[in-house]
């Protein structure tokens, strides 16, 4: 392949770091940046709790340079991101956030403010906490009681020490803004658009696996045309759980987060053209007015860890019937933009999705592009129900999209569910024993009737089936009283 190189380039922390994979064979593609960090770049500060990104201990920052030539930080669990990622980007380490003064050693005033509020008990998480809270340092100004929540979504403290951390975070007011990391933006920023500037995509070939990162979208098109086997990758927060859970080899993967093109949010004349590759976390802040069913639904999406490098096109990518945008794509009728390196085509979401994880995107194809049409006088609601409010898996969720007439009649409907059957779909009976009926209690009880026969839910650790029903039909008694005149 021409134009390829085996090398990715990334600083570590103040230290340009050059990885040839040809040469060194102790190191994988898959190998995980946490492992990476703690068994080659011996930092030691990070930790493993769980390996699957759930608890926070292994919590890093990651800057990237931005279309405005300005550095983007944002939080990542590194037990579940492989090393290409970090291919023209910056990643900072606890160690990296105190500096050395007259012989002394200055604290950042992040780590000065926990040790302020007595915020560190055994210590095995503090790393984790320290590194959030620095993102949130340097990403808001006066960040308030719920940016502070969104920020520690993913850190767990099995000392229960949440409230000395919080009062941690709300010292954020009086600290100083300017750190050793405002004194050094300009010369990172001159590192990283010389790496940038690099136009090689990362192509690494061995006897057991295959990995490819392209810049351009057309490469990773043909790319697919010619090894309809391998595997697409966006930023790899589930796919990474294969190899640091269950342990298995990824013999060939088809690495996305290059491809500038997948990582658009465009408006256009009466829809938003969404890129695969965007992050979950960019559409949460893109969408923060614009689409607030989409926007609550990703405020408890995973964490704010896993959202910064989770994809849209990897969520509807894996055909997950608990998969979180799902019901909230399917209220707002999204269509897939899906391609090949011959052509294109449009699929409705309910259309794409076949079976348990299994989806209409044929071995040659990608996901390119979701196509949101604006809302025009709907009324749209999500829901998602977990043991947990934050960091947990839907047990069932819900996407509901509704048009009154000017007399209470409904005029259109649908009501999509995750969790209760092989795969996200809409309850089509129920839509239509409501249409054209008047919105009012007594219609909405039968259609709770109708609505709880409708699926046939799985019981598993999470909720019996019937479970599973009861809390079906009290989402729609609850969208009721929500929209009701």
């Amino acid at each position: 392949m021409e134009n390829n190189s085996s090398i990715i380039r990334f600083l570590l922390n103040d230290d340009i770091i050059r990885i040839d994979f040809n040469s060194n064979k102790n190191l994988s593609p898959t190998t995980t940046v946490l492992n990476y960090v703690r068994d080659f770049a011996h930092y030691k500060g990070v930790k493993e709790g769980c390996a699957e990104g759930d608890c926070g201990a292994c919590t890093l920052v990651i800057a990237e340079l931005g279309d405005d030539d300005n550095l983007h930080y944002k939080t990542i669990t590194s037990c579940i991101v492989f090393l290409p990622y970090l291919n023209g980007k910056q990643l900072f380490t606890v160690e990296y956030l105190a500096e050395r003064e007259n012989g002394q050693t200055k604290l950042h005033p992040v780590q000065e403010a926990l040790v302020k509020t007595n915020g560190s008990q055994c210590g095995y998480c503090t790393p984790g906490f320290v590194m959030s809270m620095f993102n949130l340092y340097k990403t808001i100004e006066q960040p308030d009681r719920t940016d502070i929540e969104q920020a520690l979504s993913g850190n767990l403290c099995r000392c229960t020490g949440y409230q000395s951390i919080l009062d941690a975070s709300i010292l954020f007011k009086d600290l100083p803004k300017d750190d050793k990391f405002s004194r050094l933006k300009a010369k990172h920023i001159e590192l990283l658009k010389k790496m940038k500037n690099s136009s090689e995509s990362f192509f690494i070939e061995r006897a057991n696996e295959v990995y490819f990162q392209p810049k351009k979208l057309q490469l990773a098109l043909a790319y697919k045309q010619e090894y309809p086997e391998a595997i697409l990758v966006g930023g790899a927060s589930d796919l990474a759980l294969l190899k640091t859970k269950k342990h298995l080899e990824l013999p060939h993967l088809l690495d996305l987060s290059q491809i500038d093109e997948l990582q658009t949010v465009e408006k256009k004349e009466d829809y938003w053209e969404i890129g695969s590759s965007v992050s979950l976390e960019q559409l949460r802040s893109t969408f923060d007015h614009t689409f607030p069913s989409f926007r609550k639904m990703l405020d408890v999406f995973g964490s704010q860890q896993i959202r910064n490098v989770a994809t849209l096109g990897g969520n509807l990518g894996s055909g997950s019937p608990i998969g979180d945008t799902l019901p909230v794509l399917m209220a707002h009728q999204a269509e897939l933009l899906i391609e090949t390196a011959d052509g294109q085509r449009t699929e409705k979401l309910e259309d794409y999705l076949l079976g348990y994880r299994k989806t209409s995107l044929l071995p040659d194809e990608i996901i390119t592009k979701v196509l949101l049409p604006k809302e025009e006088g709907q009324i749209i609601r999500s829901y998602k129900i977990s043991k947990r409010r934050d960091l947990d898996i839907s047990t069932v969720s819900a996407g509901f999209s509704l048009k009154l007439t000017k007399d209470q009649k409904v005029q259109c409907l649908i009501l999509a569910f995750g969790g209760m059957a092989a795969i996200t779909n809409r309850a089509y009976r129920t839509e239509d024993f409501l249409l054209g009926k008047t919105w009012e209690k007594p219609v909405i009880e039968e259609a709770m009737e109708i609505l709880k026969d409708e699926f046939t839910p799985l019981s598993d650790a999470r909720a019996e089936a019937e479970g599973r029903k009861l809390l079906a039909k009290n989402l729609l008694l609850k969208f009721y009283l929500e929209t009701r005149v």
